[in-house]
């Protein structure tokens, strides 16, 4: 029990610190479509909601902080409201992907991801069209354009949690404990 306890507790410094890390590189790729639905998936998969909604909290940082200082987002205020728009739509979505995920428990896990997926990917598109009303911008949301999203969220969904079970069952989380019990001492 202890070593689960270990395990978890590695996992949950380890996560979120990796999924910041993958979505402030991405942010250099894909800038602007930045897939927070499968962020917020694999964030409420692995982490306590807490400490989930901190992770995409992060995501969401790193994303508007690369998105200011290197790809040239203009500081005008729609832009800085469609970042907040863009956050609160994150989190929300991770509350609801939880949710989801804690419902489908009982479910088979791809069943349970997917559901988790495809409400997180709804919900967060609808926050942002509701955006759109106050900001405009509702050309981007095509079926063709919301689409290539939905696919794009698939993809990191199933490389984030891909990533997340390799790590898992690859024994990494053993080999990492005695260089962490060493660092935390």
């Amino acid at each position: 029990m202890a070593e689960h306890t270990t395990s978890a507790r590695i996992e949950h410094a380890l996560w979120p610190a990796l999924l910041i890390a993958v979505s402030a590189v991405s942010t250099l790729g894909f800038a602007c479509v930045t897939p927070f639905a499968a962020f917020t998936v694999a964030a409420a998969l692995v982490l306590p909601i807490r400490s989930a909604l901190f992770s995409v909290a992060g995501v969401w940082l790193a994303n508007q902080a690369i998105g200011f200082a290197f790809l040239g987002y203009p500081w005008a205020v729609d832009t800085m409201l469609w970042g907040v728009a863009i956050g609160a739509s994150a989190l929300m979505t991770t509350v609801l992907a939880a949710s989801v995920l804690r419902i489908g428990a009982a479910w088979n896990l791809a069943v349970a991801l997917a559901m988790a997926l495809i409400a997180a990917f709804i919900a967060y598109e609808t926050g942002l069209f509701l955006v759109t009303f106050a900001l405009g911008g509702r050309d981007a949301f095509t079926p063709a354009i919301i689409g290539q999203f939905a696919l794009l969220n698939l993809v990191w969904a199933v490389g984030l949690v891909g990533t997340h079970i390799i790590f898992r069952h690859s024994g990494s989380m053993a080999r990492l404990r005695p260089s962490m019990r060493r660092a935390a001492a």
